[in-house]
């Protein structure tokens, strides 16, 4: 069976072990983290190969966002708030909720990634810290075993950027705050109860303008207080992270090797520096 087939069995058995009704899954996402539907008894499962995960974190800080009044995903209350494994698989169970509308309004995003981010004030939780994400990045640009068909300028050329934007960002001195991480469209779900933030694995402590760059513009013009030098920053270093995980030699994203050819030409042409959505591919 391929491994997503495994993922899905894996899902199905536990939540079935569980009293809760199995018989089908819809795949929702499968990149880092397989994302599910199972019905008919309406769960969202996130599953991963077991040590390629942070689920415990997730379930704990999922718990804690929840008890401050945080917009953001929901455990599946039928069950105990744990992580479940089977057959080399750690899978964790959440509230599944519909979508009422296929976006989410500028206005609504910012005030949802404001509260979240009040809420995270509250709670004191160990945690990476953002520059840890860009040591990742630069791991992998550095090492050819990891990204063998990253052409030696552009490693250089990647490997330079990422170093110094760390500095010019840390040298800025911003009030850092736990973070979501990776707040981008995709981790948004327009739900009856308002935005909900979902895919909380990426969570790291940083200034707010990190998690404002992975949103739209028109998002971060409606949040309060943003420093906008450090904002256009946060943005370039997220472009070159982006690059960097594109040129990953395990890397899923569709159409990843073209996507890290056109961060790095974003990277090089400079100002004004695109958000993540608007970026494109053209042609074929």
């Amino acid at each position: 069976m391929s491994d997503v087939t495994r993922a899905i069995a894996a899902a199905t058995s536990v939540a079935v072990s569980l009293g809760l009704p199995a018989n089908d899954a819809i795949v929702l996402h499968d990149s880092n983290k397989l994302a599910l539907r199972l019905t008919p008894c309406d769960v969202f499962a996130r599953v991963a190969p077991v040590g390629q995960e942070v689920a415990q974190f997730e379930v704990e800080l999922a718990q804690r966002l929840a008890a401050v009044g945080c917009p953001a995903g929901t455990l599946e209350s039928r069950v105990d708030p744990l992580v479940y494994t089977h057959d080399g698989f750690a899978v964790t169970l959440w509230t599944y909720h519909e979508p009422v509308t296929p976006h989410v309004s500028p206005v609504d995003y910012a005030k949802a990634l404001e509260r979240l981010h009040a809420g995270m004030r509250e709670i004191d939780v160990p945690s990476p810290r953002f520059t840890d994400r860009i040591a990742e990045a630069e791991e992998l640009v550095a090492n050819p075993d990891l990204s063998p068909e990253l052409a030696d300028a552009d490693r250089v050329f990647l490997s330079s950027r990422l170093g110094s934007l760390r500095r010019a960002i840390e040298d800025r001195g911003a009030v850092e705050q736990l973070l979501h991480g990776e707040p981008h469209p995709g981790n948004v779900l327009s739900t009856k109860n308002g935005p909900l933030f979902i895919d909380l694995e990426t969570c790291c402590r940083g200034p707010v303008e990190f998690d404002l760059a992975h949103v739209p513009e028109a998002v971060s013009e409606h949040y309060p207080g943003v420093d906008r030098g450090l904002l256009d920053e946060c943005r370039q270093l997220v472009l070159a992270m982006v690059a960097a995980w594109r040129w990953d030699r395990g890397d899923q994203f569709p159409n990843g090797r073209r996507f890290g050819e056109e961060f790095l030409r974003l990277l090089r042409e400079g100002p004004p520096w695109p958000t993540l959505d608007t970026v494109r591919l053209e042609g074929p």
